[in-house]
């Protein structure tokens, strides 16, 4: 006879189900090997735990549809300039992921990265500073406009879409007053921003160095992180699985940097973008204030019941996402070696957007990485630069641009709709 402190007959396996289910990972591979791997990725692909494989699954698929209708998309030139053209809106998209993780949204980033070059020029050309000095202010002045939004938003209580739509308004006239009545200024071909996209390092060692130390890093950080884990006691990678995961980012950099070779060597831009992309995951993954930024996307009231300061959080990656906008700016100025009226207009700002979506960053906020707008734009440049090689007008490659980002979209949100009935969102 039963009592009404007992369970229902299905309780105990529903809870032995449940428990099954939070096994880490990682002692599944230690205890099943081989089996343990595919078991762990069918388990996260019904728990909706895509990670990046969509867009990676994506962009090789892109990468072969074009390849296929032309030879020259895979050669070593047009995947170098490939690479320099995805910087100047990377940049913004980095740190449009800020702004994102919270479940928010940045429509000011591309005025100010406008701003931002028109300052840079102004400073640099017409007022002779030297560009080191230029560019530093260019940078602060787009985090001061970045402050100004987060300021409105996490003070005041203005909406994040209306205070960066007004910022957007209001910056693109500042551009405009800043450059003046020509509206274009010209910048130094040989000067040191003009470089930033111009210049390659042609010794073959560079992309090979850079590679090996990018596989180096990765295994180093990989192994002590184990070592840390096997002393607190809790599960860990085994060397089996390390050893993979380094091998198959060996392969996948030493290709890239024998492509590079082929043409002009590792371009400047694309090592600057790579490093900001490393220490800006270093610091959502490895620092306290990333994990409050992922806390306050997470659970806004969880976040400030544990004592985080939410209005800061708030104001700091406006910040970032206003400073990362103006890091923009001044690549896409150094692109066509100037500034005018059209930097950081037309569909900049969507792009930088779209490619931290379609690169994995959660429109709902707490889940992304900065190397999402690697992969977005990656994703998105290729669609570009595929079609102009086949000659396809600019409405339809922004039509195929939409689709993807649509489909990134819908993939997000089956994938936490998927994780919330697994007991995982």
């Amino acid at each position: 006879m039963s009592t009404a402190n007992e369970p229902p007959p299905a309780a105990a396996p529903q809870n032995e189900a449940a428990a099954t289910a939070q096994v880490d990972p990682r002692l599944v591979v230690q205890q099943e090997g081989f089996k343990g791997y595919l078991h762990e990725f069918t388990r996260k692909i019904k728990g909706g735990e895509l990670g990046s494989l969509p867009v990676v699954v994506g962009l090789v698929l892109i990468w072969i549809v074009f390849q296929s209708l032309n030879s020259n998309f895979l050669s070593a030139q047009n995947l170098s300039n490939l690479s320099i053209d995805i910087v100047a809106t990377g940049m913004i998209s980095v740190g449009i992921v800020f702004v994102l993780l919270l479940g928010e949204i940045d429509l000011a980033a591309g005025s100010v990265s406008g701003v931002a070059a028109a300052v840079l020029a102004v400073l640099n050309v017409n007022k002779g500073w030297n560009p080191v000095l230029a560019i530093i202010a260019a940078v602060l002045v787009g985090t001061l406009l970045g402050f100004v939004h987060g300021w409105f938003f996490a003070k005041i209580g203005v909406p994040a879409f209306v205070v960066t739509l007004a910022g957007m308004l209001a910056w693109s006239g500042l551009q405009l007053q800043i450059l003046g009545p020509n509206g274009t200024i010209n910048l130094d071909n040989n000067g040191l921003v003009s470089k930033l996209t111009s210049s390659y390092f042609s010794q073959v060692v560079a992309a090979y160095g850079l590679a090996i130390l990018a596989v180096a890093g990765f295994f180093a950080v990989s192994f002590l992180g184990n070592k840390r884990r096997k002393a607190a006691g809790v599960p860990s990678r085994t060397m089996t699985d390390l050893l993979i995961r380094t091998a198959g980012l060996a392969i996948v950099a030493l290709g890239v940097a024998y492509i590079l070779n082929q043409y002009k060597g590792l371009p400047v831009a694309l090592l600057i973008f790579l490093i900001v992309c490393v220490l800006t995951d270093f610091i959502l993954r490895r620092t306290s204030y990333g994990r409050k930024v992922f806390a306050v996307g997470g659970n806004i009231e969880a976040a400030r019941r544990a004592g985080i300061s939410v209005p800061w959080i708030r104001i700091s990656v406006f910040m970032i996402s206003g400073g990362m906008a103006a890091v923009g700016g001044i690549f896409a100025a150094s692109r066509i070696s100037s500034a005018s009226q059209a930097t950081g207009q037309s569909n900049v700002l969507m792009m930088a957007i779209a490619a931290a979506v379609i690169g994995g960053t959660s429109l709902f906020g707490g889940r992304g990485s900065t190397f999402s707008a690697l992969l977005g734009m990656l994703v998105i440049q290729s669609i570009a630069s595929g079609m102009a090689l086949q000659g396809v007008s600019n409405s339809i490659q922004f039509m195929v641009t939409g689709a993807v980002l649509l489909a990134a979209v819908v993939i997000d949100s089956v994938s936490r709709r998927s994780q919330k009935a697994a007991g995982r969102a």
